[in-house]
């Protein structure tokens, strides 16, 4: 890794990555911009259709629970700003929107990347936000990968000219909707996304584990895999948690971390049981299982490699601000 060939962070760019970092460079960030799936989850648990105020109101809950613990929030405009207004969300935590409307109706190969509608890159900026996230479903091998490849090279250019970072998050898949991905292609897909990516202007990416771990129990290989992902990782890089259980993924993130991330980015593994609870008992679950849980998530970031590492600081000369696109 090294960041010779990259351009100098914007002081705007890099004032935004600090609002969503410790002051030692680690991201602790809560990922709670489910949409359609958490939905769905809420009434399985529920037995009723659920409407918007009731997944708002699960969403104000976990944030304000959880974002104590949190170097910055990414939340929906949708469900999770409301969250913003209500004091929930306390204003010297970043705060991470994203861009993609989400789809798990078919095959990911068969999924366009749509971006929420009345929602872009300089309303996100206007409404506060210290960052821009894309879902991404990935293959280098589909027949797709260019014009996905297009749609992240345009929302690099929106995110450049309004100074904010963007967090990109490309999503494996098995070519063959029928097979999910082996592990030897879980983690060359992985590894070479990272790689595609990573050179092409985002700022930050969040990752999947490079393997299942339910397939391969070794963690010897679980290193192995991450380091290789490192290496081509030319930006800095989270973990994502990607629905497994919170023990497995202190774990993940503990190796992830000594390979060279930079932190995570976390959802369901520390808030999903909440979504069988209600009132009290989901607030008393949130205010301690969950807190601990983002609390420990945090001790372990802090041993990752400071994103600042793999990024160009922006130089503060006399005059700096007279230069366009500072």
């Amino acid at each position: 890794m090294s960041v010779n060939s990259k351009p100098r962070l914007s002081v705007g760019k890099f004032r935004h990555l600090t609002q969503c970092s410790s002051l030692e460079g680690a991201f602790n960030i809560l990922a709670i911009d489910h949409r359609d799936n958490l939905v769905a989850e809420m009434q399985k648990q529920s037995g009723f259709k659920v409407d918007y105020s009731a997944v708002v109101s699960f969403k104000r809950n976990v944030i304000r629970h959880l974002s104590t613990a949190a170097t910055a929030v990414l939340t929906d405009p949708d469900y999770g700003f409301p969250a913003i207004v209500d004091g929930a969300l306390p204003g010297n935590i970043g705060l991470i929107a994203p861009l993609e409307v989400t789809n798990y109706t078919s095959h990911p190969s068969k999924r366009a990347t749509i971006l929420i509608p009345d929602w872009d890159v300089a309303k996100l900026k206007a409404s506060g936000c210290s960052g821009a996230k894309l879902l991404l479903y990935f293959h280098p091998g589909a027949a797709n990968a260019d014009s996905q490849t297009e749609i992240v090279d345009s929302i690099v250019e929106k995110c450049q000219q309004h100074n904010v970072p963007f967090f990109l998050e490309p999503v494996g898949y098995s070519l063959d909707p029928a097979q999910p991905l082996s592990n030897i292609e879980r983690r060359q897909v992985v590894v070479e996304s990272a790689r595609h990516f990573s050179t092409r202007g985002i700022d930050i990416l969040k990752v999947e584990f490079p393997l299942d771990v339910a397939q391969e129990a070794d963690e010897n290989v679980w290193q192995a895999a991450l380091e290789e992902l490192d290496e081509a990782c030319n930006v800095p890089w989270t973990l994502l948690s990607g629905g497994v259980s919170f023990e497995t993924f202190l774990r993940q993130t503990e190796l992830a971390c000594a390979a060279g991330a930079s932190g995570v980015m976390v959802g369901r593994a520390v808030w999903a049981e909440a979504t069988a609870l209600h009132r009290e008992a989901r607030d008393h679950f949130l205010s301690t299982v969950g807190v601990e849980r983002m609390a420990q998530l945090a001790h372990v970031c802090k041993t990752g490699s400071p994103w600042m590492t793999r990024h160009i600081p922006p130089t503060i000369d006399e005059g700096w601000y007279k230069e366009a696109g500072t």
